[in-house]
């Protein structure tokens, strides 16, 4: 590892950490996020050539903290304010831990800021997107993608709730708070994954530090909560993904799809933990959506072969997710399930069946393609997979989409069993 991506993986992990320590001691959401953005961007320039600090959290809160009381100083009355918190907050509540050392998952500042982000007083869009730009990191160009609305909208959103943070006291919430919170906690964590696991934009298909991010955050949530099966179940749906990510790019970071990984390099611990996570959380009350997802995932990783995977399963599994909760992505891999156990035309018509909701979306481009390359119609298959490429944002899945339309000019397999590259790689 390159001392600069080093730097930018302690970056990612203290960003929100240092963030919750400033907005509880001083409030003001929004000033305090500008100010440990700046004390990121010193770091980012003087880490690589200085080296580490010894504490690099401890050196990210008081560069961020001098900032913030600047500019709080520059007015009056905010000064005033200011004064106060820092009167009515005990002097080691604002210290950082030494290296090494850390806190109880009840104290830790970013899953009491990850709790704040999600406060009822917000609608639902506006704590996803918030949390996403406070807690997951994310860029708001990245946010309005995962989203599928457009930049300025969600820039707007964001500020929108920012504002309404702005005299909220920063605290770990009670019982009934935390459970009124807990879906949106959730689908915050489950789409910085996402964003991990696979980029919706640059060069690298995937994100490993987002991914685990998500991961280390769902595991302080299930310590809070190891009871709630969706807690459980996000966590084993989350393990089983990513155990298959060292499969999914070649040497030159190209998409390599599910049934073309060499298996050999799943991740057999993390595929063990997550299924056991996966009986645990049906046996948490009523299946949610992020049960049945983990169990789709897991009948996935439990294949030997490619051949060996249960598709009247997963495709049942996929009925009973969409009765649930009707996402037009999940129907997308039931297209792909369809397809699997009733053959591509089948598939095609349930992917006709969700232009209406993905217009524009590349992922519903790639499944038609797959699904018309397995039906053999190799000219409209090539078309499809043409117009994915142009769509996404991803230069690994456009690369790999280019590639699958210039192999059909040639060689037009007679019965490709390939899995959709978008949804199970």
């Amino acid at each position: 590892m390159s001392r600069t991506t080093e730097v930018e993986d302690l970056l990612r992990l203290h960003a929100p950490q240092v963030l919750g320590a400033l907005v509880r001691r001083y409030g003001h959401f929004g000033e305090a996020e500008d100010s440990v953005q700046e004390a990121l961007l010193a770091a980012a320039q003087q880490w690589p050539e200085r080296g580490l600090p010894d504490n690099p959290r401890g050196w990210l809160i008081k560069v961020a903290s001098r900032r913030l009381t600047d500019q709080l100083r520059s007015d009056e009355a905010r000064r005033r304010r200011e004064e106060t918190a820092t009167a009515l907050t005990p002097r080691d509540a604002f210290t950082a831990p030494p290296p090494g050392e850390s806190r109880a998952p009840s104290e830790d500042d970013t899953l009491t800021l990850l709790f704040l982000c999600c406060h009822p007083g917000l609608t639902p869009a506006a704590q996803i997107a918030l949390t996403l730009r406070a807690v997951g990191g994310l860029t708001t160009a990245e946010i309005a993608r995962a989203h599928m609305v457009p930049e300025a909208t969600m820039a707007q959103r964001i500020s929108r709730a920012k504002q309404k943070m702005k005299d909220t006291p920063f605290r770990q919430p009670g019982r009934d708070d935390r459970d009124q919170r807990l879906g949106a906690v959730l689908q915050v964590l489950y789409l910085i994954f996402n964003e991990g696991y696979t980029a919706t934009s640059g060069r690298h298909l995937h994100r490993g530090d987002l991914a685990r991010e998500a991961i280390r955050l769902t595991r302080a949530v299930r310590r809070l909560l190891p009871q709630e099966g969706a807690v459980t179940g996000l966590l084993a749906l989350m393990l089983l993904t990513e155990a298959r990510s060292e499969a999914r790019t070649g040497p030159y970071g190209e998409l390599i799809p599910l049934d073309e990984q060499d298996r050999t390099l799943w991740d057999r611990e993390a595929i063990a933990e997550g299924t056991t996570l996966v009986e645990e959380a049906l046996s948490q009350g009523q299946a949610g959506a992020y049960q049945l997802q983990a169990a789709i995932a897991a009948l996935h990783d439990e294949a030997a072969r490619v051949e060996d995977t249960d598709w009247p399963q997963i495709l049942a599994l996929y009925d009973v997710l969409l009765r649930i909760e009707p996402d037009p992505m999940a129907g997308l891999g039931r297209a792909v399930a369809v397809a699997m156990v009733h053959g591509p035309q089948a598939g095609l018509a349930e992917v006709a069946g969700l232009e209406a909701r993905l217009e524009g979306h590349h992922r519903i481009d790639a499944v038609r393609a797959h699904l018309l390359e397995r039906a053999g119609d190799a000219e409209a298959a090539r078309d499809a997979y043409r117009l994915a490429a142009q769509r996404t944002l991803s230069v690994p899945e456009r690369h790999y989409l280019r590639t699958r339309a210039a192999r059909l000019r040639t060689d037009v397999p007679e019965d490709g069993a390939q899995e959709d590259p978008d949804q199970g790689t």
